[in-house]
Parts: structure tokens; C-alpha cells; sequence
């Protein structure tokens, strides 16, 4: 479970991860070092995994957003999920139940990079028998806090 304070520590980092411990101490109504043994608890517990900067896809050439449904044939979990791991153009892959066993997400420059990511990458993996793919048109939520779905 996490106290008042830990849930206003982690939400003020969910919302900006760039605070100082002075700023963020201040923001939760503890000094500079408790504010920090705070934090550090936190990332030793792996409730705070890291700290990354949000990048704009867009913005770097990255137009075109999907969601792959996989089905397996067989039991190639394993080997699927090795090279899913390795390759750059799958951001997530998530297992699932339900008609598929997979939902990838993934980002392309264009249509044709994601034509060939389907017909020569995806649709070859080990074990996939089918592949539904869903192209997004507009993002109308990008993210929430994860510390806002706990209320």
C-alpha cells in the first residue's frame, strides 16, 4: 500500500519527472533529503522503474501508429516474444486473452514501411498464423496518470 505521501510524490513525478527534491519536497510538504529517501524507497521498491523523456512521434518522422493483433499457430511463445524484444519498430506487445495472442503496438514512417513491416517482419515471426492490423487516425487520449486510476 502507499501512504498520502508517497501517492503525491509519485503523482507529482508522473506529471514532471524534471522536479528537483527541493521542488518536489515542497510540493508534498517535505524537505530536500526526506523528500529524496522518499523517492529512493520508492525506485528500490520498482514501484518508479525510470525517468524518460516523452517523445512526439510525429515530430520525428514516426506518422503512422498501429495495433497488431497476433494469433499464434503453435506454441511459440517463447520464440515470439525473443525476437518481439529485439525489434525497434514494435514499441509494445502486449499477451492477451481473447481472440488474438497478441496486441503489438507499432510506429512507422509511412504506409509502405508499414505494409512491409506486416507482409515481410510481422506476418514471419516464429509461430504466427494471423496478423489484424488497426491504424490509428487520431490519438484522442495519450496518456493518464497511473497514480489517477488507483481513485
Amino acid at each position: 500500500m502507499l501512504d498520502k505521501i508517497e501517492i503525491a510524490l509519485l503523482s507529482a513525478l508522473e506529471n514532471d519527472a524534471r522536479l528537483s527534491f527541493a521542488e518536489l519536497g515542497d510540493k508534498v510538504g517535505l524537505s530536500k533529503t526526506p523528500c529524496w529517501s522518499r523517492v529512493r524507497d520508492l525506485e528500490k521498491r520498482g514501484i518508479i522503474n525510470g525517468y524518460r523523456a516523452e517523445l512526439d512521434p510525429a515530430a520525428i518522422g514516426l506518422n503512422i501508429h498501429a495495433f497488431v493483433q497476433v494469433t499464434l499457430e503453435s506454441a511459440k511463445h517463447v520464440e515470439f516474444e525473443a525476437v518481439v524484444q529485439r525489434h525497434p519498430s514494435i514499441v509494445r506487445c502486449f499477451a492477451t486473452a481473447g481472440d488474438g495472442d497478441y496486441l503489438l503496438q507499432v510506429l512507422v514512417s509511412t504506409i509502405a514501411d508499414l505494409d512491409r513491416l506486416l507482409r515481410v517482419e510481422i506476418s514471419r515471426l516464429p509461430g504466427v498464423d494471423r496478423i489484424s492490423t488497426t491504424v490509428c487516425v487520431k490519438t484522442v487520449k495519450h496518456r493518464t496518470s497511473i497514480i489517477d486510476c488507483m481513485r
